[in-house]
């Protein structure tokens, strides 16, 4: 598989969890791909022989903002009150996207900082 980075648009490279988290034995057997370049990564689909990417490979800036928006939206789901796929359709609907391109390991810095911006609110009524 050819995963190409969006930053410099070179070859990413498929590594351990080892080198991404050295401090985190426990995904040392994980999969991510990997810019040496940029410092942009992602995690793989598990499930997969060719390690096929969670989403598009992230720099630190979309590492931090994807993780506020998994914050905002899982606090809709995580409590029983929604299940998962329930609160991605209502994100779709809310962001005016499919549901099936309705995925945060999607999403550039802008559309993630769209997610906190329609979640938060959602748990403090």
């Amino acid at each position: 598989m050819k995963v190409i980075c969006p930053y410099c648009q070179r070859r990413a490279e498929c590594v351990s969890g080892k080198e991404i988290y050295p401090h985190r034995p426990d995904l040392y057997s994980k999969r991510f791909w990997l810019c040496r370049s940029c410092d942009a990564y992602v995690g793989t689909h598990h499930n997969s022989r060719r390690h096929a990417p969670l989403g598009q490979l992230a720099d630190a800036e979309l590492r931090k903002a994807k993780k506020a928006a998994h914050n905002a939206f899982d606090r809709i789901w995580m409590d029983g009150s929604n299940t998962r796929k329930e609160a991605y359709a209502w994100l779709a609907e809310e962001l005016g996207i499919s549901l099936t391109s309705c995925h945060i390991g999607q999403f550039d810095v802008e559309k993630c900082k769209h997610v906190v911006a329609v979640c938060l609110p959602v748990k403090e009524e």
